[in-house]
């Protein structure tokens, strides 16, 4: 008999509240491994970006986004200092994370790790962190060599390729093998929600299972956790190497902030992934 399956992401409250999902298998396997999502529960941000906004670029309080990244970094073991960020554009550059850009970006947008929309590092202590409301954040963790690596795919950085673009670069500076890599695809706007027009529509492959027609005409549905699942794998990462969650952001608006659903005034949730030193 098949085992039942189960939701990957576990979601855990810190001692001081901030409410985080953890990559329940991963971090059991591999004990030097941190991976995780922020929830918008349990930080000190008003209104509309109550209350774990991590994102600075949104017209948040810095302070408050400061104490915010704080309270994440601290919940997942790791010095604040060592939370490094990117200047996210919805493309497909990848930054190769060495000490000396450890903690880029984690006070103000200015030192971010400019128009870069995917982080890998093989450096122990590093805290790679990227930013969302609705476009899909994707782990990547290679096993044999301890090197790890974080991106944002919205529509724009999916059919663009982000996904294998980060597995390209973690080949060539880690010599990392395709199929040895792990990804995880976590909480985003799904085919549930996410309607598109032509302009977006026309840029799924034909029979692609991550669209299918709405009931509007010229509309369709289009499930980017599902798209970036099969560019995964055209990358040579193994299906069954894939975690993939079920939770889409613009129906659970309890626990993930929704750009769309909140009609662009909203906080971000961070992606985290680090070597523990």
């Amino acid at each position: 008999m098949a085992e039942a399956w189960r939701e990957p992401l576990e979601l855990r409250p810190s001692d001081d509240g901030a409410t985080l999902f953890r990559w329940r298998s991963w971090e059991e396997k591999f004990p030097w491994l941190s991976a995780g999502f922020s929830s918008r529960r349990g930080g000190v941000s008003g209104e509309p970006w109550g209350s774990l906004n991590c994102g600075l670029h949104v017209g948040d309080n810095d302070d408050d986004v400061a104490e915010n990244r704080r309270r994440v970094a601290e919940a997942a073991g790791f010095d604040f200092r060592r939370w490094t960020c990117a200047e996210q554009v919805h493309g497909v550059a990848v930054a190769v994370v060495a000490e000396a850009e450890a903690g880029a970006g984690r006070l103000v947008r200015d030192d971010a790790l400019p128009s870069k929309d995917a982080l890998v590092t093989d450096v122990p202590g590093v805290m790679l962190n990227a930013f969302y409301a609705d476009c899909v954040p994707i782990w990547f963790v290679d096993p044999v060599r301890r090197a790890v690596g974080v991106a944002h795919a919205g529509w724009r950085g999916a059919v663009a390729d982000v996904a294998g673009e980060t597995v390209r670069a973690m080949t060539r500076a880690y010599g990392s093998e395709p199929s040895e890599l792990l990804a995880a695809i976590g909480p985003s706007i799904r085919g549930c929600c996410y309607e598109v027009d032509d302009q977006v529509a026309k840029h799924i492959p034909e029979g692609s299972e991550s669209i299918k027609p709405s009931a509007s005409p010229g509309r369709y549905l289009l499930d980017l956790a599902i798209f970036n699942r099969q560019k995964l794998t055209e990358a040579g990462i193994l299906a069954n190497h894939i975690e993939i969650t079920q939770y889409c952001t613009s129906c659970r608006t309890d626990l993930f902030f929704s750009h769309r659903k909140e009609n662009g005034r909203t906080g971000r949730m961070t992606a985290w992934i680090a070597r523990k030193e």
